[in-house]
């Protein structure tokens, strides 16, 4: 089709009236509009948005004053504390690149992650000194290590040059910072579990923060100055989102280094929590929560929820603990959450039984995900809208990552077709709403993290008394699932199921062990393969730990 020129000529983009979307703006309007007004609650410890947006300018400024250039990569190793809040911003302030690494992951995968991703500063808590000591010692470069001290921390060794406090004093709170040319630019490094071997480097642009930060705000019509509770670890996509969607309302962030049913409760009825995202083992904390760790509150609290699919039966659970449940869907390569089981009034006259089984479903395109469809992989034509034709969940927009970092084989694979490819498989209702059935690669969602069935067999595989081995997940009432093992000894051989979980755990890092071991002959097809389908029948008749 023939372009006409009618609105282009003497129209060009300048200073006046465009700039590169980045969700830094928003802490920039959040100084100038609530300077005055909390953005932080950590303990005894308060800040502004004035305080946050300056020491925000320190640390890119200080980072600057180290050498750091536009485009490289600073690494961070903490929990949910102010530290790693500013890191969200005050790292691209600089230009450089944030990539917030796991807090579970073991020293050899955090090694790898500082390699593959070129960091030339890593941020540490000190309650990490172990495994960090240990990752120092691994990595084939140099580089430069800040020690986060906080006094309500547990402990641990200072490793770093300077502590982060000492660093922020280098910087200057006036200094110019740097807003990206492009808002293709990135702004984050996420890594991914390793679902089929080694973590992928997932890249992130400032346009696609920008709008997943208001897609979160609408999407879940959270208002000004929410008072929102950090659940969710900001190590994990970025907090989906949500340090740049706190700035962009002008919210106050409560944060604990500790989530248990206690703390959440606290912070609920002292500080008037108003919002928190979590994965389903959050959703047990409440549910499950004894007498002494509860507190009364009268406000509404909303609640986000991801992961594995929650359960209908937990959903119910909260709904009737007083909570306002909204169930999203996405991956890392989506910045979090990119599907929300949008809700229509008239659903509140069903039973909570079918509001839950309605809100269990993931539900339709965020505002800012340009589409979804469950595709039939082989063909790429979208499946029947009937609730019951299996298919892959598929994305496309401005909320797809940039790619794999270092890996345009599997960037090529992942967006084969023009749509991002999930991995899960799932159908669309009559309603337009999707529903996911299962996940290919067999990937096991425990507490929020992916765990590659294929990386356990592997260390079950070097046990020497183990012949075959086969892991699928296992309900599990606190973690929502958790690795179940399926081992056959060699021939005049005995081990116990506790010492093969022993094993593991010197071998992956503790949350990827199996939590249960069935011995026995493992059922294949006639080719030799392992049938896991019915494994997992097995472990629905074994029923949930915990």
């Amino acid at each position: 089709m023939n372009h006409s020129p009618l609105f282009d000529t003497g129209l060009e983009k300048n200073p006046a009236n465009f700039s590169a979307l980045t969700p830094l703006t928003f802490l920039q309007r959040a100084a100038r509009t609530y300077p005055d007004h909390v953005s932080i609650l950590h303990g005894p410890l308060s800040y502004t948005w004035n305080d946050t947006y300056q020491r925000c300018r320190k640390l890119a400024s200080a980072l600057q004053n180290i050498g750091i250039n536009v485009g490289e990569t600073v690494a961070i190793m903490a929990t949910n504390t102010p530290e790693i809040f500013e890191a969200h911003f005050g790292v691209p302030m600089s230009g450089a690149v944030l990539n917030a690494l796991n807090t579970r992951l073991d020293a050899e995968t955090i090694a790898y992650c500082l390699e593959h991703g070129e960091a030339k500063v890593l941020i540490t808590d000190t309650e990490f000194s172990d495994v960090i000591r240990k990752v120092l010692s691994l990595l084939q470069k140099d580089i430069i290590v800040i020690d986060i001290h906080d006094p309500q921390g547990n402990g641990g060794d200072l490793l770093g040059y300077v502590d982060y406090e000492t660093f922020l004093k280098s910087g200057s709170e006036e200094a110019e910072w740097v807003r990206p040319n492009d808002e293709w630019d990135a702004i984050s490094l996420n890594y991914t579990s390793g679902t089929t071997g080694s973590p992928k480097g997932v890249v992130y642009h400032h346009r696609g923060a920008y709008l997943n930060a208001l897609s979160n705000a609408v999407g879940w019509d959270m208002g000004h100055h929410p008072v929102y509770l950090w659940t969710l670890p900001m190590f994990h996509c970025n907090g989906w989102c949500f340090p740049w969607t706190l700035a962009a309302l002008g919210g106050t962030s409560v944060c604990v280094r500790k989530v248990d049913a206690g703390s959440i409760f606290s912070a609920i009825s002292e500080q008037k929590v108003s919002h928190f995202c979590g994965a389903p083992i959050i959703l047990n904390f409440i549910i499950n929560a004894d007498s002494s760790e509860r507190k009364s509150f009268d406000h509404t609290v909303n609640v986000m929820t991801a992961a594995a699919p929650p359960p209908a039966s937990v959903l119910a659970r909260m709904e009737q603990e007083g909570f306002n449940m909204t169930h999203v869907y996405g991956l890392t390569e989506t910045y979090g959450p990119a599907v929300i089981c949008a809700w229509h009034d008239e659903w509140n006259e069903l039973s909570t039984d079918e509001r839950a089984s309605k809100k269990s479903r993931q539900g339709v395109p965020y505002h800012v995900l340009d589409d979804l469809d469950i595709i039939d992989p082989d063909t790429m034509q979208s499946v029947p809208s009937n609730a019951s034709t299996m298919g892959e969940a598929m994305f496309r927009g401005n909320i797809v990552m940039k790619g794999y970092l270092k890996n345009p084989e599997a960037t090529a694979n992942a967006f084969a077709g023009g749509w991002f490819h999930s991995g899960d498989l799932g159908v669309m209702c009559e309603d337009n709403y999707i529903q996911l059935k299962d996940r290919s690669k067999d990937i096991i969602i425990s507490g929020g993290e992916n765990i590659s069935s294929i990386e356990v067999e592997d260390a079950l595989y070097r046990h020497e008394s183990i012949v075959e081995a086969a892991v699928v997940a296992r309900p599990d009432n606190k973690w929502g699932e958790t690795p179940c093992a399926f081992v056959n000894l060699k021939s005049g051989h005995s081990v116990t199921a506790e010492e093969i979980i022993a094993f593991c755990r010197q071998n992956l890092a503790h949350y990827k062990c199996p939590q249960s071991v069935v011995f026995g002959d493992l059922p294949k097809t006639s080719t030799g393969k392992i049938q896991k389908f019915k494994l997992r029948a097995k472990t629905e008749e074994l029923g949930s730990l915990n």
